[in-house]
């Protein structure tokens, strides 16, 4: 079934990071009627709200979104949290979804999904050969599990339900706590922070040796609507820029990009994570005629000149 501007849509996570963008974006192609759940009305943990959720709105489409997930530190904090909420809100989601006979489901997934030694570029056909790093291993693999949920889905009911991959996003209005943080705005603020004190340098966590892909998000937001309008088949899809970049380049280019001039120290008792991340994302360029258009340097310079705008009171959205 197509998808039409008139259609209901709960964006779930849509006050977050990328689903405002996603919102604004929707807003700028004709969908208005949109809902977005807010946790103090329904958390999507528990079975009973998600059922009220559909019963009181009645969505055409679902683009879930809404995740609890952090930084290194907090899923060594949380593993068991990450866990089950993550497996808890998307499983309650695509069962009350398929109850309700929606025409499209769209599941977040993740990178942390991917095995620890995945052949670099992640291909998603790779997904199933290993394990996920151990740090953020919880939260991945219930990501994973529902992929699995969303082909059981398609298979047995015949459920439009789609599975994106994002590699690490980044962009204004993102989480600059530094507990909970990821790395690229963690390290904007270390940096700006660093240089308003005129300190003579800052810690990095881990060696800086392992690699990264980046993809801003307002570029994520327009791949998620493609997918959305035109993608209904079981396969995932990731969404990314690839290309890669060590976090000591990325540390590096950080500093200067914000006029950090100090040195920068490695602490290497904090670990690394999973050593390498870059995506093949000729699957989204072939199936969406979807790709990246905002460069590494042009997207941090933007990250950079919100989080100086904020930096008296920075935001810490944490979801």
């Amino acid at each position: 079934m197509s998808i039409q501007t008139s259609d209901k849509i709960i964006v779930t996570g849509g006050a977050g990071f990328l689903g405002s963008f996603i919102i604004e974006q929707l807003n700028a192609r004709g969908f208005h009627n949109l809902f977005v759940p807010r946790r103090a009305q329904f958390d999507l943990t528990q079975e009973a709200d998600v059922a009220r959720l559909y019963a009181e709105h009645k969505p055409d489409v679902v683009l879930h979104l809404a995740a609890e997930v952090g930084g290194i530190g907090a899923n060594r904090d949380n593993p068991g949290r990450f866990f089950y909420a993550n497996m808890a809100m998307g499983m309650h989601l695509i069962e009350h979804g398929r109850r309700a006979g929606i025409k499209k489901f769209v599941q977040t997934g993740t990178i942390c999904a991917y095995p620890k030694f995945t052949p670099v570029p992640f291909k998603e056909d790779d997904l199933w050969n290993g394990f996920p790093e151990e740090t953020n291993a919880p939260y991945g693999v219930a990501k994973k599990a529902l992929l699995m949920m969303c082909q059981a889905y398609r298979a047995q009911y015949n459920m439009d339900a789609i599975y994106l991959l994002p590699v690490n996003l980044f962009g204004p209005r993102d989480n600059f706590h530094l507990h909970s943080s990821h790395v690229v705005p963690a390290l904007i603020r270390k940096c700006v922070e660093a240089k308003k004190r005129g300190d003579a340098f800052i810690t990095a966590w881990g060696t800086g040796s392992a690699s990264r892909e980046f993809l801003y998000v307002e570029d994520a937001a327009s791949g998620f609507i493609e997918a959305m309008l035109h993608y209904s088949k079981p396969e995932p899809i990731n969404l990314g820029s690839g290309r890669e970049i060590t976090i000591k380049t990325l540390t590096e280019l950080v500093a200067k990009l914000t006029g950090f001039t100090g040195e920068i120290r490695w602490d290497p008792t904090k670990p690394d994570g999973q050593p390498r991340r870059c995506l093949d994302v000729s699957r989204a360029t072939a199936e969406l005629g979807w790709t990246s258009g905002t460069t590494l340097e042009a997207g941090l310079a933007k990250t950079i000149a919100f989080f100086e705008a904020h930096a008296d009171a920075p935001p810490e959205r944490v979801y």
